[in-house]
């Protein structure tokens, strides 16, 4: 028989300090669209960059994770160049400063065409954001409802979604603070001794 234990996620909100620090550190544009994670393919940063490119005056996009496969940074910027549409990446950040980035945000966006989990999904909930990621991946079932859904393999998709969690982004804090709550360290560590509970009875 199986047991999930989903990762656990820092639900503390990110402070004012924080948030400061992280916009001068990175000099991050007042609004921004925020992709954190590896670059590699299956992140699905090209279609992203697609998706945006073709909304008008999208805020430029933000990715924070290290260089991943090949050229892939080096490729998604020369798309994003091809495109139009402003693209920055910051490499690795500290904690304190991803959380200031989650918090300031316009919308995090996290298209990946497939997750084990999708832990920037439930950071960026702990910080109230309006997230976008996939429909029919673990980020959706990360996401439990609190996120906008789209079709990873659809750049038009992904361009309504980005619209419609930009409109709507209000919205989201309340529901998106409320599923992480349900993904907090102390689950996480209930759901573990569980198991061992069960396999010692």
């Amino acid at each position: 028989q199986l047991r999930l234990v989903p990762l656990g996620v820092d639900t503390g909100p990110a402070t004012a300090a924080e948030i400061a620090s992280a916009r001068r550190a990175h000099a991050v544009p007042s609004e921004f669209v925020l992709f954190v994670g590896t670059v590699e393919p299956r992140k699905n940063l090209r279609r992203l960059v697609a998706a945006l490119a073709s909304l008008d005056d999208a805020p430029p996009l933000v990715v924070a994770g290290a260089a991943g496969w090949g050229d892939e940074v080096t490729d998604v910027a020369a798309l994003a160049d091809d495109a139009g549409h402003d693209v920055r990446f910051l490499g690795f950040v500290t904690d304190a400063e991803l959380r200031g980035l989650y918090a300031s945000a316009t919308i995090v966006a996290y298209p990946s065409e497939r997750e084990g989990f999708g832990l920037p999904v439930a950071e960026a909930l702990a910080q109230g954001a309006a997230v976008v990621t996939s429909r029919g991946t673990a980020s959706e079932e990360v996401a439990g409802g609190a996120a906008v859904l789209v079709h990873p393999f659809d750049a038009y998709d992904i361009s309504l979604g980005v619209v419609t969690a930009m409109r709507r982004r209000d919205e989201f804090s309340g529901p998106a603070r409320r599923r992480a709550a349900e993904l907090d360290w102390a689950t996480t560590a209930h759901a573990t001794a569980a198991v061992y509970r069960e396999l010692a009875s």
